[in-house]
């Protein structure tokens, strides 16, 4: 039997690369499902067949800023109409690795394209649907660059960006969490797994 009756929630996962998003969302799906709750994991830019060939250019093609940014709206608009909203609808409870946040951190801090930009794109293209809750990861640069050091991954084209980027992409995260606490739930993703992953279950429970 389903624990819930009604629109499932959405909840999204932020923060640099490192900062421990992939290795928690199975936590949380675990958690819930434990509960009778249905769950879709999902993730962006990608979450379609169209967004997952958009995530290749984005990732590893040279474009501009505008380009880029649209490209990643384009995406947003595809997974909302074909995965996120038809899930919600069901009931079904949508993990999503990053959403809206992220533009806001990338493109609109780190890239400088600001925030009226985005808040254009977004009001555009879900100006109605808006995450039930955000779980931001919050890591020090210098913490998230030696962990990926240490995992030896080919880097994409965001990840071989220089440490001033990133601090602005943290800039951009922390200040969206400011703007909205009710929503943005700040872990601090330095500490050990155990410890994140007690405190990630500690915001999910609030729904």
């Amino acid at each position: 039997m389903r624990a819930h009756t009604g629109r499932g929630r959405f909840i999204t996962l932020e923060g640099v690369d490192g900062a421990g998003k992939s290795s928690h969302i199975g936590t949380i799906r675990q958690a819930l499902e434990e509960r009778g709750i249905p769950v879709r994991l999902t993730r962006e830019p990608g979450g379609t067949a169209l967004g997952e060939s958009l995530r290749e250019l984005l990732l590893h093609r040279a474009m501009g800023l505008a380009t880029e940014t649209l490209l990643i709206f384009a995406a947003r608009a595809e997974h909302l109409e074909c995965v996120i909203r038809p899930a919600l609808d069901a009931g079904t409870w949508v993990l999503c690795d990053r959403f809206t946040d992220s533009t806001y951190a990338y493109q609109g801090s780190a890239r400088g394209l600001g925030v009226d930009a985005v808040a254009a794109l977004e009001r555009w293209v879900h100006a109605d649907l808006q995450p039930d809750l955000t779980v931001l990861f919050d890591l020090p640069v210098e913490v998230s660059l030696a962990r990926r050091k240490q995992a030896s991954l080919e880097l994409d084209r965001f990840e071989q960006e220089d440490r001033e980027f990133f601090e602005r992409v943290r800039a951009g995260y922390r200040s969206r969490a400011l703007a909205d606490p009710a929503r943005i739930r700040i872990i601090d993703a330095a500490r050990t797994p155990t410890e994140v992953g007690v405190e990630v279950l500690k915001a999910i429970a609030t729904l």
